[in-house]
């Protein structure tokens, strides 16, 4: 028989629960729930976030002398980017709102394997760091691509999207160790 107290539910379950470093931070006794960061300290936080399209050669010679016919892909991409790192919160749920102070994003061609490499930055004081911003921004920007090329080459691959790099915050930093495969 459960406690018809909501309250006494929630400390109950939390009791038997297991250690605090052990559990989802956006879980609790009765469901998805955004953390409260209030009692955090606010600390510059840095998060860099790569991800790749591969696509035809022919394609890539396309992009490069910029006859797109929808327009240049490079900038659309890196607009596009900047765009969704701005909008994070409003796409992952349970994800805060943060103050950027900084996105970037850059592409570079890579002719083997023929194919775009994007590397985005994001940037802020907070209270939680911005790991999503960086990786929602080259998520963005490699769809763009394909959305920008899709005409000329529908067997792009969008691939290899991950965290790179994050400093700040109470988990310290964090460095991708290289690995085969890697950018």
């Amino acid at each position: 028989m459960s406690p018809k107290d909501p309250d006494e539910r929630d400390r109950r379950l939390s009791s038997e629960a297991p250690p605090a470093r052990e559990r989802l931070t956006h879980t609790g006794p009765r469901g998805a729930r955004m953390v409260d960061v209030t009692p955090k300290p606010e600390s510059a936080r840095r998060a860099v976030a790569a991800g790749r399209v591969r696509m035809k050669r022919e394609t890539l010679i396309l992009v490069k002398e910029d006859r797109i016919a929808k327009g240049s892909v490079i900038e659309a991409a890196r607009l596009a980017g900047i765009m969704a790192a701005k909008r994070t919160a409003e796409l992952i749920p349970l994800c805060h709102p943060l103050p950027l102070t900084d996105v970037t994003v850059d592409c570079d061609h890579c002719d083997d394997p023929p194919s775009i490499s994007v590397r985005a930055g994001a940037s802020c004081v907070g209270k939680t760091g911005v790991e999503m911003e960086a990786l929602t921004a080259a998520a963005v920007a490699c769809l763009t691509i394909y959305d920008m090329c899709k005409a000329v080459d529908q067997e792009m691959i969008i691939e290899d999207i991950k965290l790179l790099e994050k400093s700040g915050g109470t988990t310290g930093d964090f460095r991708r160790r290289d690995r085969e495969g890697d950018q």
